[in-house]
């Protein structure tokens, strides 16, 4: 068998290199350069070992790697010019590496080419890319996988016999040449594939790493992490994180490439790539894209076979399926376009499959809170742009406090989409399993539970004592559920000082110190952000509070028939209302948090009527064995806290609908509508959450509107009931927690009485004197 070298060099001294280190592993064995061999005139025997010359960096710190100021002076250290690589070879040789790729036999190489390449493709441009490509690979040993880069990306796809047949599918659809529509998806894919640098994403890396590494330190769950490595080995990873900040891309990468993971190709919106965020980012692995491109099929076709690529490839991925950051602190509603193209994706690759690993990003504190704050309360959103990238930078030189990376249990893609079903639905299963596996690794900070805290109670001043308090319960409920939570000791003594000196140094609390007490109150208009603390946290509460709520309909009898059937087998005492009741609920909650499978679900609220009750399958439930029951949980009483501002803004949507006609209603209008609504009725004290006035609540409210036949639908009479009826549930529901309010006030008198010393009893009255006898006088003294 003929061997050949086949040198992928760009330098005479590369070269030089080469030709030594074949002398030593390959005597006598010829050394090609790509352009110098004749592909077709070779024996089909023939095998070709790709080898290439690595360049390392110089030892900074007790690491290899590069430094902005290679950069400043236009020097790759990864990629030498010509001119210092004899220098480099000579004082520092251990910068330079030779691998050798896995070799082939042209006999090999065409039985591939004809498998994937389309008809007229170079068969000596494909040895080419697989040569390289194969070098890569071996490249990759040596530098670690933190730098495994996808290369020559348009050329292998728009050569590919896939691209060539999908372009002529569409081109016949369109009514143009395939040539043309091939032409133009390679173009617009062009104008989003990432072109990555190992050297621009160093610097990336080491830049834009100030953007947050003065203001939060980083916690991540090391366990997964290893477990994550060792799936990665496999299958490609795609991290679907929940977004809460700009930074949320810089955190999970930093994490990632610490601890030796490949880089992650990153989508985003178009509306980041402004200069020099975008060039930089693209060449680190940021894929711009457009936010909807659903019109533009020639789009859609370079984008799904870019996603293919990808997966076939084994990169892995990272998007944010919210699709835009949270402006409550709850997850957002899914976005279902990406998820749908690597699903396709995955389906139409014989034995691909990607690990979907659902990522929870939380912050102790966040300066865009308060702008998202607004923006929900109606105000503009300010334009991304380079004066904004620079006051968002000056605003990251305050430390925050704790950025913490938490991973939910990956699934396959591939399965988890064959136990959904068929058809579009399954997509939103899928993607609820996600939304609902960074719920559960979301951990509660001590600022989010504070938030809980605060705005559940009296809009009143407290003291660090009263707030511990209020706290010490929500800790043991925390305790009891095996929750995320926080370090208790955040939550009381010396750490609660700090939590709330946290809360106020960002403009969420204020305190007064002038008494003989320090005190602190939510701060004027800060209600929203407080909100948004608390969102973050608040799917932890949820299933309690629907129990709660299901505990007073059930002893009321208060039941809707016909409700949801249950899927569990209903036994004895309150069980089968009881499911009925919470999941009537639950569908007038299922536009504001996720929840899993009914009977899933029904187990989850099992389990917290366990911790209220150990009688509750079994006994009676009479309103006065419910109220003494809630009673008993003292401090644990959920609801209120947990459900009052979404049922708030429901009542808001629900009134304003109640009062208008039932033409065609335009939705912006309707929401702005309701924002005037919610600040009447919030200043009327009519609805008591403040932070309830929010588009981004009217807006899900809206949606449950239109889900319920309550925005339009086949006759006018049929509208108006249905948003009657709406109403009609919400007040019901504001009248269950204004009762669960006054058990709380009830609970709180009864604590306060027990903590009061008792007051001492009034002495005895000591007898009255006794009067000296009369002393009759003798005879003789008269």
């Amino acid at each position: 068998m003929v061997e050949i070298v086949l040198a992928d060099v760009r330098t005479a001294c590369e070269h030089e290199i080469v030709t030594e280190w074949a002398a030593r592993h390959h005597p006598g064995v010829s050394v090609r350069e790509l352009d110098q061999l004749d592909v077709d005139a070779l024996d089909a025997d023939t095998l070709l070992i790709p080898v290439r010359v690595v360049w390392l960096p110089p030892v900074r710190h007790g690491e290899r790697k590069v430094a902005l100021a290679d950069a400043i002076v236009l020097s790759n250290p990864r990629r030498p010019p010509a001119f210092r690589q004899e220098a480099i070879r000579k004082l520092g040789p251990d910068r330079v590496r030779v691998v050798a790729g896995e070799p082939a036999t042209v006999a090999d190489l065409g039985a591939r080419y004809d498998e994937k390449q389309a008809q007229g493709a170079s068969f000596a441009g494909f040895v080419g890319m697989q040569a390289a490509l194969s070098a890569e690979r071996a490249e990759l040993e040596l530098v670690g996988t933190r730098y495994k880069v996808p290369r020559l990306v348009a050329e292998q796809i728009s050569s590919s016999a896939r691209f060539q047949a999908a372009a002529a599918e569409l081109s016949a659809e369109l009514g143009r040449t395939a040539a043309s529509v091939a032409q133009e998806a390679t173009d617009k894919m062009s104008s989003f594939v990432a072109t990555q640098s190992r050297l621009v994403r160093d610097i990336f890396t080491s830049t834009f790493s100030g953007l947050y590494e003065r203001a939060w330190s980083v916690s991540v769950d090391l366990d997964t992490l290893g477990r994550l490595r060792t799936l990665n080995k496999s299958s490609s990873l795609v991290f679907l994180p929940s977004h809460r900040s700009y930074v949320d891309s810089l955190i999970l990468a930093s994490v990632l490439h610490q601890h030796d993971f490949p880089p992650n190709l990153v989508l985003g919106g178009e509306n980041l790539a402004f200069w020099p965020m975008g060039p930089i980012a693209r060449r680190a692995g940021t894929i711009f894209i457009r936010r909807k491109f659903g019109s533009d099929p020639v789009y859609k076709l370079a984008m799904r076979s870019y996603l293919s690529f990808i997966v076939e490839k084994r990169f892995n991925l990272e998007w944010y399926i919210e699709g835009g950051r949270s402006r409550t602190g709850k997850l957002r509603p899914p976005m279902l376009g990406l998820l749908a193209y690597v699903a396709d994706a995955v389906e139409a690759l014989d034995g691909a499959d990607v690990m979907v690993v659902p990522t929870s990003i939380v912050y102790d504190q966040l300066p865009e809170i308060a702008a998202m704050a607004r923006e929900s309360a109606g105000g503009a959103k300010t334009p991304e742009d380079l004066k904004w990238l620079l006051k968002y930078a000056r605003g990251q030189r305050v430390y925050r406090g704790e950025a913490r990376v938490r991973f939910g249990e990956p699934f396959s893609l591939r399965q988890a989409l064959a136990e959904s079903g068929a058809g579009r639905a399954r997509l939103e299963k899928v993607s609820f399993k996600v939304m609902d596996e960074i719920n559960a690794a979301t951990p509660i900070s001590a600022t989010s539970l504070a938030g809980f805290a605060l705005l559940g109670a009296q809009d009143r001043a407290y003291t660090a004592h009263e707030i511990e308090v209020i706290l010490a319960p929500l800790l043991s409920y925390i305790d009891s559920r095996k929750l995320p939570g926080p370090d208790p000791a955040l939550c009381r003594g010396i750490g609660l000082l700090t939590t709330l000196r946290e809360l106020t140094d960002a403009g969420v609390l204020q305190t007064y110190d002038g008494g003989p007490e320090q005190v602190w109150i939510i701060a004027p208009d800060s209600h929203a952000v407080a909100a948004y603390y608390r969102n973050g946290a608040l799917h932890h509460f949820v299933d309690r509070a629907i129990v709660e709520l299901g505990m007073l309909a059930i002893s009321d009898g208060d039941v809707v028939e016909g409700g949801p059937a249950p899927d569990a087998q209903a036994t004895e005492g309150l069980l089968a209302p009881a499911q009925q009741e919470a999941l009537r609920i639950r569908d007038l909650l299922k536009f504001e948090f996720f929840f899993p499978a009914k009977k899933e679900f029904l187990h989850r609220l099992g389990a917290e009527m366990d911790l209220i009750s150990d009688e509750w399958r079994t006994v009676r439930p009479t309103q006065e064995w419910v109220h003494q029951t809630l009673l008993a949980s003292a401090g644990m009483l959920l609801a209120r806290r947990s459900l009052q501002t979404f049922f708030d803004a429901q009542l808001v949507v629900a009134t304003r609908l109640a009062a208008m006609g039932t033409d065609d209603l335009d939705k912006q209008t309707v929401l702005a509508d309701c924002l005037g609504l919610g600040h009447q009725l919030s200043l009327q004290g009519v609805i008591p959450s403040k932070d309830s006035v929010s588009r981004e609540l009217y807006d899900a409210a809206y949606q449950l509107a239109d889900n319920r036949g309550a925005v339009r639908g086949d006759s006018a009479d049929e509208v108006a009931r249905s948003r009657r009826a709406w109403l009609a549930e919400v007040q019901v529901m504001r009248s269950r927690l204004s009762r669960l309010a006054a058990i709380e006030a009830e609970q709180a008198a009864a604590q306060q009485a027990a903590a009061e010393p008792p007051a001492p009893e009034p002495p005895a009255p000591e007898p009255p004197a006794a009067e000296p006898p009369v002393v009759e006088p003798k005879e003789t003294d008269r």
